[in-house]
Parts: C-alpha cells; structure tokens; sequence
C-alpha cells in the first residue's frame, strides 16, 4: 500500500547507490572531478539499476541533457542514486540523482540529474521487461512523465532538423573582428582501443567510457579557442546509433562550432572500425557540449569569436546558434516547477514539442498527488479538492461508454459548448499535428464582471503507452501572436486542466477531471464554494449525456484507436 511506501523502512527496488571519495587521480588541473570520470560513475549505477531490474546485461541507449550546476572537488564525496522510472518492451528509463558532500562542513550540493534509457539484451530470446509498479506520489509522476518523455526522444532528431531548417539567427553584428580564431585551429583527432577493462561481460563498450573519452576531446578543442581550461557545462540530449565491442578501435573527433560572448558550444563525433583494412566506418554517436571559462570568482569570462570555414563549418555555426536558442526553451519549461511557469507561455514552432510535453507532464503530476481530499459526493460523482501552491479540483465518475469513444468526443474542444455551459463558442485556430491543437474558447463572464471571458488553450492528447495507462487531453494557456487580447473579452488563462480516461472494463470508463485554479477564478470559487459542488454536479452530468447521446457516432473513426 502507498502508504508503506511512504514510510521510513520503504526503498525503491531498483535503486542503486554509489559513493566515491574523489581522489587526486579523478581531478583536472583545478582540483576538480574531472566530469569525464563523473560520467563514467554515473553510467555504471544507472546501468546496474536497469540490470537490476531487467535481470539481464543492459546497455546506454541514449542520455538527456545534462546540466552541471555545481563542481566537485578533491577530498569530497559523490553520492550517486539511480532507479529505474519506466520500462517499456525493452527499454528503460533510469533516473539519476548526483549530490556532493564535503565531510569536513557536511554541507551537501546538488551535481546535476539526468536521465539515461538502456536496452536490455539476451544472447538468444527477445526480451519482454516486467512493469515498474510506482507506490509514492513521486514515482507515479515519473513513471507517468516517462512516457511523455520518450515521446518526445523518438521525435527528437526529426524535432530538431525541423527547427534547425525554419530557425531565424540574429548574428552578432557587433563582433570585434580582430579577435577571431578560426574554427579550424580547434579541430582534435583522437583515437582509442577498447580493451576489456573498457566493457562489460559481454564484450560491449560501457557508454561512460565513451562518454568519458567524448569529455576529453571536447575539452581540448574548447581549450585551444580560449587558451585557458575550460569548464563543462551541458552536455545536449543524445543517442547511440550502434554498439562498440571490445578491440574496436574508436576515432573521436572534435571542434568548436560556435562561440557566443560567455560560452561555446563543441561538437563530437565518435566512429568505430575493427581493422586498418575496413575501409567503413560506423558512426557511434554525435553530442554536443558547452562550455564556460571561470575567473578566480567563478564567473564566466568573455569568449574570443569564432571564424567557421565556408560551407560545412557555416552550416554547423549557424546550428549551433539556433540549438542554444532551442535549449534554453527546453530547460525553462521541462526543469520548470509548476509555480515558477508563467500561466501563458508564448506559443511558436521552436517551442511547440516543449509546450506539448509540458503541457501533458503538468496534468500527469497533478494525477499523481496523493494528498486529494474528498470533498462531496453526490450520487456517483466525486469531487475532491487539493490545496497546495495552487487550489485544484478533481472530478470523477464512470460511464457507460468505451474509453476510446469517450477519448474521441472529449479531445475535439470544438464540441465542449454541447455539454459544458462554460464554454459558449469554440474556434480551431491552428491544427499543430495529429495530437496537439490550439482553439480559441468564449466563455460567458463571470459573476461580478460584464466582460464574456476569451481563452487562448493548447489542446495536447495521448492515447496510451501501455495497458495500465489512462487516454489524457490536457489543455492549457498559451500566447499567440494573432490572437491578442481584446476589449470585448476579459482574456482568462488556465494553468493545467483535463481528462484523464480509465478503461474499467468492457464499454465502461472512469472519467476524472482535473482543474488547477488561477487567481482570477479562486476569488470566484471562495464565495461559491457550496453553488460550486452543484454547479460542477451539473456540468459533469451534462457530460455524461452527452456521451451516451454521441456514442454511436464514431464507429468509422476510432479505427484508428
């Protein structure tokens, strides 16, 4: 039960911890832990925590952006946990948590976290994992998150090509031109031999050590722009394209694609061949790192500019100048708490898969709460109530409908007026792909205002990952350039709201309803509280009508389903 879980005696099955005192061997010319040696450590608890629970050998699929917040020096102690959020058929995500702690002051930081899928492999049968059954409230918001997350890795490469193309970079126009370093005097080749030292039992290279290896001719190529050592700051999301085995021989390459005034950022590419005589090569992997120089205070100097050779050098300055853009859009909303978000977030392309996946990872978290009060019940339909950062409502009852129907009336916005008196009109104002749609929304005015309220509201819906998952449509604010504010309308914001549909069972769904109240509605809510049970009542039952009165309709389109 959840709430053995929450006690003290409660641990993770899959959690795997490790502890390193750093020691002058693991250290760069600062003292520090080099980050090469980090990622090693943090590859290996994370490898062992996915093996721990596929039972089998695993190996490093790929890695989220890592984001270095603090450095580690000699003498203290790195404590590593990871644990596995998520298993799909045959992959896994694995959460990392790394703290450092001086044992003299024992004050303790926080390193970084990051996020690493492994695959798990069996010489001879296919493998199936077994389910990871969340118990607390904060392994139910990942392991419902996880699988928004790998939504978002598999569309990464496409997502990103596709920015990089409709991207528009202001250059620099106020360069000092005389202080350029031309991109190819940063360029490094390295070459490395993987020995069994270098992999585990089953001859395949630990993706630490080539992570590691990475670190180190990065390094070198961001040290010759700046001519001083550098510090690693991010490492960007990325994947193994193939497996490396021991004996390959692996060339590493390197070179700083872009300097911007306090940070650069350098490419890295890893390739394998077995023997001189294979004239083919295979691409390992690519990443991108950023790096900063620190003053004596720690802060960030200023960077000399880059000059990129013609053609292929271009190409990769300008990428990586629209990468730094698209990064900084990702890091604010997917690190975001939820009440450090502002309520509208400006919609655009570059942002769109961001606002989608946090859209959808709001409405998740909010499932996930354990402290939900029943507050009323009336015949059948429950509403409970949580107050936290923000005041938030939760509806639910079951109908006599199957999940994917009522999936499919309840995503279209455009039929919510049907049932919901809180929504007079609905207009589609952008069709952003299959699952993402922004709509326009007029709501009559509120009790003590003349001014009917207008809603500008992403629309984002998920059909399950796997059987145990509910159907979602989550929706929320966003800012669009063509729809400004009014002055006929009172333009209102919804922060997280939406459906979260369970099959119960045959022709039988459990509906809930999820609202997280903005201030602008709270004051209504304060002085309504006992009209508002009945009003919701109401609307629900509204909504269930509706459903039975419309099931039949959608035959033909939930093929599909």
């Amino acid at each position: 039960p959840p709430t053995m879980a929450e006690g003290e005696g409660y641990r993770n099955p899959t959690e795997v911890q490790m502890s390193q005192l750093v020691l002058p061997c693991h250290t760069n010319h600062r003292g520090e832990l080099s980050i090469g040696q980090l990622l090693k450590w943090i590859d290996t608890t994370a490898c062992l925590s996915a093996e721990r629970h596929a039972g089998c050998p695993c190996v490093t699929a790929s890695m989220d952006d890592i984001y270095f917040d603090h450095t580690i020096s000699v003498g203290q102690v790195v404590n590593i946990k990871a644990k596995v959020n998520r298993a799909f058929n045959s992959s896994m995500e694995v959460g990392i948590q790394v703290v450092s702690e001086d044992l003299c002051s024992e004050k303790q930081w926080s390193v970084c976290k990051a996020l690493a899928t492994f695959v798990a492999h069996r010489e001879l049968s296919k493998v199936k994992l077994k389910q990871v059954i969340p118990l607390t409230e904060e392994e139910k918001t990942e392991h419902g998150v996880a699988a928004e997350r790998r939504r978002m890795r598999l569309v990464y490469a496409d997502t990103i090509k596709d920015l990089l193309t409709h991207c528009v970079i202001q250059d620099d126009l106020d360069k000092d031109c005389s202080n350029m370093v031309p991109a190819e005097k940063t360029r490094v080749e390295s070459v490395e031999l993987v020995l069994p030292p270098h992999a585990n039992h089953q001859g395949n290279t630990f993706g630490g050590q080539i992570m590691a290896w990475m670190e180190n001719v990065a390094t070198i190529a961001a040290s010759r722009l700046c001519h001083a050592h550098p510090t690693l700051k991010a490492i960007e999301m990325f994947h193994f394209r193939g497996p490396s085995q021991v004996g390959d021989r692996l060339v590493l390459k390197a070179i700083v694609n872009n300097a911007f005034k306090h940070s650069m950022e350098v490419g890295v590419c890893v390739e394998a061949y077995r023997q001189e005589a294979e004239t083919q090569r295979r691409h390992i992997n690519s990443a991108f790192m950023t790096f900063v120089v620190l003053d004596k205070d720690d802060q960030p100097q200023k960077l000399p500019w880059i000059r990129p050779q013609p053609g292929e050098g271009e190409r990769r300055y300008r990428e990586a100048s629209a990468r730094k853009k698209i990064r900084l859009d990702r890091k604010y909303l997917v690190s975001c708490k939820q009440a450090e978000v502002a309520l509208s977030v400006p919609w655009d392309p570059s942002n769109q898969v961001y606002l989608s996946y946090y859209n959808v990872s709001s409405l998740k978290t909010l499932m996930a709460k354990d402290n939900w009060v029943l507050s009323v019940e009336i015949s059948e339909v429950r509403l409970y109530i949580l107050e936290e950062d923000f005041l938030s409502f939760h509806l639910e009852m079951v109908v006599n409908v199957d999940a994917a129907q009522v999936f499919q009336l309840l995503s279209d916005l455009r039929r919510r007026p049907e049932w919901d008196k809180h929504y007079r009109s609905v207009e589609l104002v952008q069709q952003v792909d299959e699952d993402d749609a922004i709509y326009h929304v007029i709501s009559p005015a509120l009790s003590g205002n003349t001014k009917p309220q207008d809603f500008v509201i992403l629309a984002s819906r998920r059909k399950p990952c796997d059987n145990g998952d509910p159907y979602v449509i989550a929706l929320r604010s966003v800012t669009l350039p063509t729809h400004h504010e009014t002055p006929e309308y009172q333009r209102g914001e919804t922060l997280c709201s939406g459906f979260c549909l369970w099959r119960e069972g045959d022709q039988m769904t459990k509906v809930s309803y999820y609202n997280q109240a903005t201030p602008g509605f709270l004051n209504y809510v304060t002085t309504n509280v006992s009209g508002l049970s009945s009003e919701f009542y109401n609307t629900f039952k509204a909504c269930e009508s509706f459903l039975l009165d419309n099931r039949n309709d959608l035959a033909p389109s939930l093929q599909t389903l």
